[in-house]
Formats: structure tokens, C-alpha cells, sequence
């Protein structure tokens, strides 16, 4: 069978066109394989405040994080309208430095405050950011297309490189057995005049409390509830979610809802897998996945990585 690009990426969330952009800029002849349209992945439904939050291997998640952060202070200099990427400042609520890694050092303008750490972060509008990457990738000669990978194999028929970025997917596709889903539930509701993002988080506990002002309203969380694969969204948790919010800007009470998400984070034993192997054949696939909730916050470090290993 003729092959039909220099790479075939499998997947097409924030990681799968990060890499793929990624590609086609170094004058690869790139092609996306997404089951889904860019804003029915898990990816859309994403909070996406950029933060190294509940990510392995911490020896590399650092570098990955901060390379990702350097590319969305840029984007969010060339127009937020057009990037989705926008900085936006906040706290961290109980945060403090000493906690951290040795990323947190490179933080422009950081500072601990009574509540936390209070800074200023990428905050991303993801359905704008997502449509945005698929134009930045067409713009370099790549194309995606909505298709179903049933294997690896069956792309690598078409291209000598297949990039497997299929997050959750990767359970079957690999597979890989450490490959779980952890649960996120939102709710967006009428923003009533909040401007600062908040966060507060324990990591022993499957229910967070956070809230981002977004441009289709204000974004609040949410849950990491691992194992538990249900799509629709609980009456009982969003009403959680609404009265948590609400101890800490009461005004959110009484904000009208308009609407509800639920995505499935892919989390992987041992945290994020980059690297390569030979098929039958001779064809190389490339792995990045098993990022979590945290794909937005080391995207192009992670797609970086990757490309390296394309050659």
C-alpha cells in the first residue's frame, strides 16, 4: 500500500496535535487519525490551568512543564482571541514553595501569600485552543482526519512513523494494563464577576475545589475519581462542586448554571510513557501518553520529546 505521510498521529487531543504541529513544522509530511472531532475529547473538557498537578516521573516533568509554559507565555502575547491562551493571575490555596520541585523556581513573579501562592498562569479556553492548533498544523502542510485506528499496524501500512498519543485509548491499543481512567467532573455557570482563577486540592482526596474564569462563563471543580468511568454527569456531585465553590466566593451560590462536563483523565502506573519500539514490519511507533489531567500543562515538552525520537 502506497504510505501517505512521513508520520501518522494516532489521536487527536491536545497531545496528539501538539506532537503532530510539532512534526509538520520540521517539514514532516504529518497526518492526524482522531475518532473524534478536536472539541469531543477529553481534552476540550479540560479546566486547563497550566500546573504540574498529579504528574510522574517528577525527574522530567519539571522540564516538560516549564518548555510548555515558555510556548503559552507567547501565545498568550499573539492574541488570547485567536490562541486561547491567556495569563491569568490567582492562588494556589495552602501551596507553598518548599512543597514543590525545583521547577517552581522559575515562576515569574510568584509569591506566597497568607492563603498560598498567589501567581499569574496560562489559562486556556481549550475548544479555542484546540481549533487553533488543527489551523497551525494544516498551515504546515498536515491534515487531520476522522478515523478509528483499530490498531497500530493499520497505520503504519500508510507511514514508516506512527505516534501513538491515544490517552485512554492506550489500554487496548498498546495495550497497557496501567493505563486507568480517573474520573473529572465541572460545572460552568454565569460568571458573577469573578476574575482570578483558585485552587485548592489534597491530593488524598477524590473531590477538589477550584474555579477558572473562562470566556463562556466561570469553570468550577471538580472530582479525580479514579477508576470510575461514568460519563454523565452526577446532580449530586455538581451541587458538591457548586457548594464548595461558594466557601470561598459566596456570590457563586447563587450563579446560574449552564451546563455540565465530565471527561476521563488517562493516568498511567508510572506516569507518562515516551519512547519507541519497531513494529513487524519495520515501521517505528513513538509513545506520549498517560499525561492525566495535566496534558495541557506539558504538552510541548512532551511533544518535543517525542519528535526526537521520530529522527
Amino acid at each position: 500500500m502506497a504510505q501517505e505521510a512521513d508520520v501518522i498521529v494516532v489521536g487527536g487531543g491536545v497531545i496528539g496535535l501538539t506532537t503532530a504541529v510539532t512534526l509538520a513544522e520540521r517539514g514532516l509530511r504529518v497526518r492526524v487519525w482522531s475518532r473524534d472531532p478536536a472539541g469531543a475529547t477529553t481534552s476540550a473538557v479540560a479546566g486547563a490551568l497550566w500546573w504540574p498537578y498529579r504528574i510522574e516521573p517528577a525527574e522530567r516533568v519539571g522540564s516538560w512543564s516549564l518548555e510548555t509554559l515558555a510556548v503559552y507565555e507567547e501565545l498568550a502575547a499573539a492574541g488570547p482571541g485567536e490562541t486561547g491562551v491567556r495569563l491569568v493571575a490567582g492562588v494556589h490555596s495552602g501551596e507553598r514553595f518548599a512543597a514543590l520541585g525545583p521547577w517552581a523556581a522559575e515562576l515569574k513573579g510568584a509569591v506566597e501569600v497568607a492563603e498560598g501562592l498567589r501567581v499569574v498562569l496560562p489559562l486556556l479556553d481549550m475548544p479555542v485552543h484546540l481549533a487553533w492548533l488543527e489551523r497551525r498544523l494544516v498551515a504546515a502542510g498536515g491534515a487531520v482526519e476522522r478515523r478509528a485506528a483499530a490498531g497500530f499496524g493499520e497505520a503504519a501500512e500508510r507511514s514508516p512513523v506512527v505516534v501513538n498519543c491515544t490517552g485512554l485509548g492506550a489500554r487496548e491499543l498498546v495495550p497497557d494494563a496501567g493505563v486507568r481512567a480517573v474520573r473529572g467532573q465541572l460545572v460552568v455557570v454565569e460568571n458573577p464577576g469573578v476574575e482570578e482563577w483558585f485552587t485548592e486540592a489534597d491530593s488524598a482526596s477524590a473531590a477538589t475545589t477550584y474555579f477558572f474564569p473562562q470566556p463562556g462563563g466561570l469553570v468550577l471543580g471538580g472530582t479525580a475519581e479514579a477508576d470510575d468511568e461514568r460519563r454523565e454527569p452526577d446532580p449530586v456531585t455538581a451541587r458538591e462542586i457548586v457548594a464548595r465553590c461558594a466557601r470561598v466566593r459566596p456570590e457563586i451560590a447563587g450563579a446560574r448554571v449552564l451546563g455540565h462536563r465530565v471527561g476521563l483523565r488517562p493516568v498511567r502506573e508510572g506516569g507518562v510513557r515516551i519512547g519507541a519500539e519497531a513494529l513487524p514490519g519495520g515501521g517505528l511507533l513513538v509513545h506520549n501518553y498517560g499525561h492525566g489531567g495535566a496534558g495541557v500543562t506539558v504538552a510541548w515538552g512532551c511533544a518535543r520529546a517525542a519528535a526526537a525520537l521520530v529522527g
